[in-house]
């Protein structure tokens, strides 16, 4: 079997982190496998579907290096929709209601209020020809429900959460088509899956109750029944369901200076037993991927373990894959050198002006300005070809016998400013002698 998955958003906003969960888990399945990825966009929704969030959802896609190897569309498929649903209709499985929302709003308090549940009666089925007749001469037009046979019990093993049971009799006939024409998402889902060949079904636990209608709607239009794999949902650092989640998308992590390896890492193993690592290539992430390893428990969302994540994947870049991205002159070495010390890469930035200057160094005591002028006469006449801060801390160590932190800490204020930094061996060369000679004479 070859096994496909499917990415569907709706373009009625931009992806949030939860939805970058789940697009990366089917990716990686899919990969994992050597299968098949898919983005289908669920735009069957004319009214709050936008074009824009089309393209924002590709882009965001793409960001993460998560490209679909198809694209499918909703809205080019009515046609499809219009033909499976009459053929349900013919069948007996869809049927119109004519309940208004208060009127079936009313009938769930009552069923709630005898302790029963909110389960609905089916008094749909009972109308007659005439009845439903009469309904729509007083121009109210039905709802479509799918009938669940209420016979059997719907189970599946699923991937994440194990063995699953429903009894169809405890379910209510899912609404499937509105008043106005317009489709909910089970039935297109399930009739795209059918169709584009879906193997397995990957997204939230929030899902579950949705899954059991479809596996029966699978079923009566003769499809096979995908794998389905339900994951918990993502909490705040909090430990509780936050809101905020809904609103932290590419736009947030970018500005925050977050790598897409970095969010890939996390959201990897987010949920798991297993360590998140700094992995920079996706390829041990994929090899390992396994939903039997995903617990049942809310997956805890921390941003700073991912900011944590994004220094070290940071540390791990070569010049050239940053390289448009860095002020103009850090080359190779100077990337090297100021690289162990950044969280993200907009701060290289910070560590080249302490290059290339000016500096506003701290005030500096009588004893270490006798001891800067002795580093000045000293770095003059050092060999700058070389290693020139083991040279210059050498001869001061021998000529002061300072050693340690009174050694180290008034250079490095005196040529960055800052009394801590990236290795001095590294930096200083790329500060260079003139710049040098300046800064420790300023000192």
């Amino acid at each position: 079997m070859t096994v496909v998955t499917r990415f569907a958003p709706s373009p009625t906003g931009t992806l949030h982190v939860g939805n970058l969960r789940t697009a990366l888990h089917n990716w990686l399945f899919a990969r994992r496998h050597g299968g098949t990825f898919l983005l289908r966009i669920d735009d069957t929704d004319a009214v709050r579907s936008e074009e824009r969030f089309v393209d924002a959802i590709r882009a965001d896609l793409a960001w993460m290096g998560l490209i679909p190897d198809a694209e499918e569309r909703q809205s080019a498929r009515f046609d499809r929709y219009e033909a499976r649903f009459a053929q349900l209709v013919a069948d007996g499985r869809v049927y119109p209601a004519y309940e208004t929302a208060q009127e079936l709003e009313l009938k769930r308090k009552v069923l709630l209020g005898r302790g029963l549940p909110p389960v609905y009666d089916r008094a749909a089925l009972a109308l007659t020809d005439e009845d439903r007749a009469k309904l729509e001469a007083e121009g109210i037009r039905p709802h479509w429900r799918f009938r669940l046979d209420h016979d059997e019990a719907i189970v599946w093993d699923d991937l994440v959460r194990g063995p699953q049971r429903f009894e169809a009799r405890l379910l209510s006939d899912p609404v499937v088509r509105r008043a106005d024409g317009s489709w909910l998402y089970l039935l297109p889902s399930v009739i795209d899956d059918i169709d584009m060949g879906v193997t397995h079904v990957v997204r939230g636990e929030d899902h579950v109750s949705n899954t059991a209608s479809q596996i029966q709607m699978f079923t009566a239009l003769g499809g096979a029944v995908p794998g389905f794999a339900h994951e918990a949902l993502l909490t705040g650092a909090e430990g509780k369901l936050s809101k905020r989640l809904g609103s932290l998308g590419i736009d947030h992590f970018r500005a925050a200076g977050i790598e897409p390896q970095a969010l890939i890492a996390l959201l990897a193993r987010l949920g798991t037993s297993d360590p998140v690592e700094p992995f920079v290539d996706p390829a041990p992430l994929i090899a390992t991927f396994d939903f039997g390893r995903f617990g049942r428990a809310p997956a805890r969302f921390d941003e700073a373990e991912l900011a944590q994540l994004n220094a070290r994947i940071v540390h791990q870049l070569d010049h050239d894959a940053v390289a448009d991205r860095l002020p103009s002159g850090i080359d190779a070495a100077g990337w090297e050198a100021i690289r162990p010390n950044l969280n993200t890469i907009a701060e290289a930035g910070d560590w080249w002006a302490v290059v290339e200057g000016p500096i506003a160094a701290p005030p500096v005591d009588a004893e270490d300005r006798d001891f800067l002028a002795r580093a000045h006469a000293l770095a003059m006449d050092l060999d700058w070809s070389g290693d020139p801060w083991r040279a210059l801390t050498d001869a001061l160590k021998a000529t002061t016998g300072r050693k340690g932190k009174p050694l180290f800490l008034p250079l490095r204020r005196a040529l960055t400013g800052r009394d801590h930094g990236p290795d001095m061996a590294a930096l200083l060369p790329l500060i260079g002698k003139d710049r040098a000679l300046e800064r420790l004479a300023t000192g």
